[in-house]
């Protein structure tokens, strides 16, 4: 990144674990995602100052906040840092506008409410300036914990799982909200998430983190469909993934055999011939066909097996297809629903699927189990579609 605006790192052993280092530019959205106790909050807590890792170094705009090497550590007070926390954490007795204007300590006391006015209408609350928590909304309230944070005049905000208290058409609306928003703040904004879905609709960048350790960085279409190992691809819940071994190499083409079955994928000419692998390709990069007698099986890629389980959500449907062979892997995909309505697809059904080259992601697999074994996500973890 030219000129980051933000810049963290963090180590220490215990108790929590950390070992992490990144940097957030001046008008982008980073999202630190992972699942519950991998350690996001904590961080969001290092930037803030309100935890203090063995060795950390955290500078913004050029001031330095944390760097231990030097003994410098700024406060929480001193830091201009913009937070909205998990449940909002409103002041029960404090009207919206009031709620707000306590975080003004540094203006003077006839600017506070003219200013929280200000906010409150930036964020879309205006008129409702003398409403007590209680009187609003769950949207509200995390729009009036947005006005509050911005009130600080910080150099950057930090939102710790903000969309979590409220229900799903809320969220997605508050999802529009903050991009807009976003695109009028010149500060690095750093989201804490454990949905995927959510960091890809919002974030610039996102970065997976467990157990305390950054495993990778990069764009959210980069980090779900192309996971640096399979520890990364476990977390992202991958669900297509299993072990093969390299064949060869051509001009276009790695091939791996899988239990027999020969799968051509894009070039990995980092892996040498007769290597252990893990293969992983998304669900939206698997293909299924109409059952059509002598087809199936025929082509690149092309496999047959039975449709084991379906369930039909709204207009998709999601499918597990057991393959043909005595290792009977299955495949997760999501099709339209009217696919399934006009097919007549159903439990047992005879299908051929087509896995899509260059939708076929390479991992290191030295570590792995039995060949052909499919790698389990951890529970507690979600997103709608690998």
């Amino acid at each position: 990144m030219a000129d980051p605006a933000l810049v963290v790192r963090l180590r220490q052993a215990g108790p929590i674990p950390l070992d992490v280092a990144f940097e957030c530019g001046g008008r982008e959205m980073l999202a630190l995602v992972g699942p519950s106790g991998s350690g996001k909050t904590t961080i969001l807590r290092s930037i803030s100052g309100l935890y203090r890792p063995a060795a950390c170094e955290v500078r913004c705009n050029g001031s330095t906040w944390s760097d231990t090497e030097s003994g410098a550590f700024a406060p929480p007070f001193r830091r201009r840092v913009g937070m909205v926390f998990q449940h909002y954490a409103l002041f029960p007795h404090m009207s919206a506008a009031a709620n707000v204007a306590a975080a003004m300590g540094h203006r003077p006391a006839p600017e506070r409410g003219p200013r929280a006015r200000e906010l409150l209408a930036l964020v879309g609350l205006a008129g409702l300036e003398a409403r007590m928590p209680h009187q609003l909304s769950g949207g509200q309230q995390q729009r009036v914990a947005v006005a509050r944070a911005l009130a600080r005049d910080p150099e950057a905000l930090l939102l710790d799982e903000p969309f979590s208290a409220v229900d799903k058409a809320t969220r997605q609306r508050l999802y529009g909200e903050l991009g807009q928003l976003k695109s009028r703040l010149a500060m690095p904004v750093i989201l804490v998430t454990h949905d995927f879905d959510e960091a890809a609709r919002l974030a610039d960048r996102m970065c997976l983190i467990d157990h305390g350790r950054l495993l990778q960085t990069g764009t959210p279409g980069d980090v779900l469909a192309r996971p640096v190992n399979v520890a990364a691809a476990r977390i992202v819940d991958l669900k297509n993934m299993f072990a093969a071994r390299i064949l060869s190499h051509d001009a276009n083409r790695t091939w791996l055999d899988w239990n027999g079955r020969k799968i051509a994928a894009s070039p990995h000419r980092q892996f040498a011939a007769g290597q252990r692998i893990v293969w992983a390709v998304p669900s939206t990069q698997v293909l299924l066909d109409r059952p059509v007698a002598g087809r199936a099986g025929q082509g690149e890629n092309r496999l047959r097996g039975i449709v084991a389980r379906l369930a039909t959500l709204s207009e998709s449907t999601s499918l597990a297809v057991r393959l043909a062979g005595a290792d009977a892997p299955e495949l997760s995909m999501t099709v339209p629903a009217h696919f399934v309505r006009r097919t007549g697809m159903r439990q047992g059904a005879k299908v051929a699927v087509r896995l899509l080259v260059e939708g076929i992601h390479i991992m290191d697999g030295e570590h792995t189990q039995q060949d052909g074994k499919s790698a389990t996500p951890p529970s507690g973890f979600h997103r709608a579609a690998s």
